[in-house]
């Protein structure tokens, strides 16, 4: 209703946005075409300039040393004539080939006194530039077009009729650059066809080649649209690929690989947490059931409610130990660091303990102690996962110690039992939900093989380590270690307690 009113009050900015949302990118075949094509017609049109400009060029340059050559000729021609043949000067200027045309003007007067039979239709005396001074003769002559478009190169120079009675005269001479001016058109105009017919068939020859190009991203997302989750075992195959994709392809078969492990570890999960779940359940309905079959004192009503409840508070427990190892993968679980001696903690573990290892025949003990940076709460709870742990498969007798040692810039805590051990094959995995190597070794939660991997769920929070050593029928090491932040320096205002960067 709000957006309807929106576009209503403001209908120019309303159509604006809608356009800006529906505007999609171009496509990498439209943008590699057209990329392609811009920079083959920018070369094209470089490589046509180029070329234009060095023939226009050279054929400038041609006309003005054949005009060159002819003024120096004609000068040097004049040279031995006589002033009083005035016709065979204008005879022989008037024979000259129709290539040029020359003009001799008398200097004083500025009078014809020869003429080629064209010049004088064509090209007055004043739209030629004046000659040189000093009887230099020019390297470059002026461009001048006529009324009915015919183009010419004109030049002027000084020079003598009989140099035993000199008479001063100016020489004009003339070139008839039409032709080339039309071929240069022409040129320029072949140049600009050949340059769109260039660009239309580089449009054409990019989105081919682009297409081509790009048909292994197709074949790959056909690929990508085969995995199923049932069917998680497939894979890109890297040397079928382009090198451009190989990337591409290994990211795929390395999410697909994890993807996998998600999948199966949630099935076992699943399977694991209906089999833990079932047996309570069980047994709390066939408590009731056989309760319910006749009638029963209220002591024996009691006695099934008591029983009843136990089951509850493992449920309970299991539930609440779930929801912890969630939050902890999920990085939901906040953390309260402090710094704070670690002896002093385990102590009152061991002294929690303590009646039922006196029960078990079972020596606890200590060893060491260091300055932790971590969340109290939560390193009680994994010690105590620990503890529990070892007492459960460490037989009278034996001893269940946890040392603190501190090094390089760590703390370590480890928790070493004399009991039954583990075998190599279920090492890699007792961190595992639910996993437990044998039926009799279990944790601290209930029973269902958790403890451990809520140890593990508070390492990682921690940013820390945890690992294990064990031998059967020699005893277990479990090492908890956890990164110390940078010592504070004495005059750091900043709370020793908070929570370090990062």
């Amino acid at each position: 209703m709000f957006a309807a009113l929106a576009m209503r009050l403001n209908p120019v900015k309303s159509e604006a946005t809608a356009a800006r949302v529906q505007r999609r990118p171009w496509s990498l075949v439209a943008r590699l075409a057209v990329f392609y094509t811009l920079g083959t017609t920018a070369l094209l049109l470089v490589t046509m300039v180029v070329l234009y400009g060095v023939v226009v060029r050279y054929s400038d340059a041609s006309d003005n040393l054949f005009l060159n050559d002819k003024l120096r000729a004609v000068r040097a021609d004049l040279a031995v004539k006589k002033a009083n043949q005035g016709e065979l000067l204008a005879e022989e200027v008037a024979s000259e080939t129709s290539d040029y045309f020359v003009r001799v003007l008398d200097r004083r007067t500025g009078k014809v006194l020869a003429e080629s039979l064209e010049i004088g239709k064509l090209l007055s005396p004043s739209v030629f530039p004046a000659p040189p001074p000093n009887g230099h003769i020019p390297e470059q002559g002026i461009e001048y077009k006529t009324s009915d478009g015919k183009w010419f190169l004109l030049m002027s120079a000084l020079a003598e009729i009989d140099r035993m009675m000199p008479r001063p005269v100016v020489l004009q001479i003339a070139q008839d650059r039409s032709d080339d001016k039309a071929f240069a058109d022409f040129f320029r105009n072949l140049l600009l066809a050949v340059l769109v017919g260039g660009a239309g068939c580089s449009a054409a020859v990019a989105v081919l080649v682009a297409r081509r190009a790009l048909r292994p991203l197709e074949q790959m997302v056909g690929a990508m649209k085969r995995v199923q989750a049932s069917y998680l075992q497939q894979r890109l195959d890297r040397d079928r690929w382009p090198k451009e994709l190989d990337s591409m392809a290994a990211a795929f078969d390395e999410m697909l690989a994890r993807l996998k492990e998600s999948f199966e570890r949630l099935s076992a999960f699943s399977a694991d947490l209906a089999h833990e779940l079932r047996t309570p359940i069980q047994n709390l309905r066939g408590e009731a059931e056989v309760a319910l079959t006749r009638t029963r004192t209220a002591e024996e009503y009691r006695e099934v409610i008591e029983l009843s409840v136990e089951e509850y508070q493992r449920l309970a427990s299991m539930i609440d130990n779930l929801l912890f190892v969630a939050r902890a993968e999920n990085a939901e679980t906040p953390l309260n660091c402090l710094t704070f001696k670690i002896g002093p903690e385990i102590d009152t573990i061991l002294d929690f303990y303590d009646a039922a290892a006196r029960e078990q025949n079972v020596a606890l003990h200590r060893q060491g102690d260091a300055d932790l940076y971590a969340d109290a709460t939560l390193v009680r709870r994994a010690l105590s996962n620990l503890v529990s742990n070892a007492l459960q498969h460490t037989s009278a007798g034996g001893q269940v110690q946890l040392a603190v040692k501190q090094a390089n810039g760590s703390v370590e805590i480890q928790a070493r039992d004399t009991g039954c051990g583990i075998g190599p094959e279920h090492l890699p995995r007792i961190f595992n939900r639910f996993y437990r190597a044998d039926a009799a070794r279990s944790s601290n939660s209930g029973g269902v093989g958790l403890g451990l991997a809520i140890v593990k769920s508070i390492m990682d929070l921690h940013g820390g380590s945890v690992m294990a050593e064990s031998k059967p029928g020699e005893g277990t090491m479990i090492t908890l270690r956890f990164i110390q932040p940078e010592p504070v320096p004495q005059n750091d205002h900043h709370n020793r307690d908070s929570k370090p960067p990062g």
